[in-house]
């Protein structure tokens, strides 16, 4: 094993109830008569979670000693006893973590804090879709701790939003942005999806420009990646035929040339309205930038609860059973959920993942440092065929080049 576990720094709660699931979407989501009405699972879903944060927790408290209970017990005689740092992110995503009740809602943000601790100006993310009947109460949930709030937008195109199955219109975006800011949020996102099929560069340049006329704190585009084969096993649910049919037509009517398009629209117009680039995928406004995925970014220890959740210890790669049957049931039995973990056992894999991960950022990495660990023969043929260049403020690092992002996946290749 290379080097030693550490203690969490965010947490990670996987809701997976949706109102309808979508065709593209590869999530671990239960719809339906599961999710709603006199057969919902919601109840039995919330129970065995928050035994599962009380388990995790326990864990966590034998491996690093006890955190602080509360963002306020700063000094010494409120800390007595705790010897591991409160979390500095938590993140709720789905699913759709904004239908939860409101008071369960609270509860859960409150045992989080109650067992891991959360850190004075811990940054609260809940994902919300913006329909009417989707998007919650999020003046409770800023009351009961959230700060940010990320929309999954996906598009600000009705036609569009139509041919995804998505139940949300434009102007239901709108509405939840408003309500995000009105109910208190510090920070908004909005997800969008670029190489959409059958949407011209025109009409989701369009889009991009009604998503800023919402001027939110921060952007998430990521290219629609749409996975082609039924992804049956032992621990989920086969993806329904018709979602793989329309996987295929749309994958059919992607355009790697519009998509590369997009990409490059995005990198002048988004500057140009005060977003800058921190990961591939990702923009914000200073000080916008979302803790909690640079957790990911950065391999630092995250804890994970909810059926499929994945958790990152530093040196272990940990997943829960997807199956919401298999989940429930250890968890109602008083057992940690069946899943399984991968440790990062060999030097070279975990010093390419590592490179590979900080090259994704804006802040590129250390040259010599990449040479040095024996990845100069990449470095060398992403600075020759212009992925990589000399970072602007540091001369020392190297960066992904406007090129490099469109092609990224041929240097990462490279690097593992």
């Amino acid at each position: 094993m290379i080097g030693s576990p550490l203690p969490p720094r965010g947490l990670y709660l996987h809701v997976p109830f949706c109102r309808s699931l979508c065709p593209y979407c590869d999530f671990v989501v239960i719809a339906g008569a599961a999710a709603f009405g006199p057969r919902s699972r919601l109840g039995g879903y919330l129970t065995a979670v928050e035994r599962e944060i009380e388990l995790r927790a326990d864990a966590a408290d034998a491996a690093f000693g006890s955190a602080a209970r509360d963002a306020t017990a700063r000094d010494a005689t409120a800390r007595e006893g705790s010897s591991r740092e409160p979390l500095t992110s938590l993140y709720l995503g789905g699913g759709t973590p904004s239908l939860l009740p409101a008071d369960r809602l609270a509860r859960l943000i409150d045992l989080v804090r109650s067992r891991f601790g959360l850190a004075d100006a811990a940054e609260v993310t809940l994902e919300v879709n913006p329909g009417a009947d989707e998007r919650g109460d999020l003046a409770a949930a800023v009351r009961a701790g959230v700060t940010r709030v990320s929309i999954g937008a996906q598009v600000m195109n009705e036609t569009a939003l139509r041919a995804l199955g998505r139940r949300h219109a434009p102007s239901d975006v709108a509405a939840t942005v408003a309500a995000a800011r009105d109910a208190g949020a510090t920070s908004v996102s909005l997800d969008l999806l670029a190489d959409l099929p059958d949407l011209s560069l025109e009409s989701w340049s369009a889009s991009l420009e009604a998503a800023l006329a919402l001027q939110p704190d921060h952007l998430s585009i990521y290219a629609l990646t749409l996975a082609l084969d039924d992804d049956a096993d032992d621990d989920r649910l086969a993806t329904p035929a018709g979602a793989l049919a329309w996987r295929g037509r749309a994958a059919a009517a992607q355009d790697e040339e519009r998509a590369a398009a997009e990409l490059e629209h995005l990198d002048a117009r988004l500057p140009a309205a005060g977003y800058s680039w921190y990961e591939i995928s990702n923009w914000a406004r200073p000080g916008h930038e979302s803790r909690h995925n640079r957790r990911y970014w950065e391999r630092a220890s995250v804890e994970a609860v909810g059926p499929g959740a994945h958790a990152f210890d530093g040196v272990t790669r940990r997943w829960n059973a997807a199956n919401l049957d298999a989940w429930e049931s250890a968890l109602h039995n008083g057992q940690l959920p069946p899943g399984g973990s991968a440790p990062l056992d060999d030097r070279r894999a975990a010093d390419a993942e590592g490179l590979i991960l900080s090259l994704r950022m804006a802040s590129g990495v250390d040259r010599a440092a990449a040479v040095a660990a024996g990845f100069g023969d990449a470095i060398a043929w992403g600075e020759e065929h212009e992925l990589l260049a000399g970072h602007a403020s540091d001369g020392a690092r190297v960066q992904l080049t406007l090129r490099g992002r469109l092609l990224s996946n041929e240097l990462f290749a490279r690097i593992a």
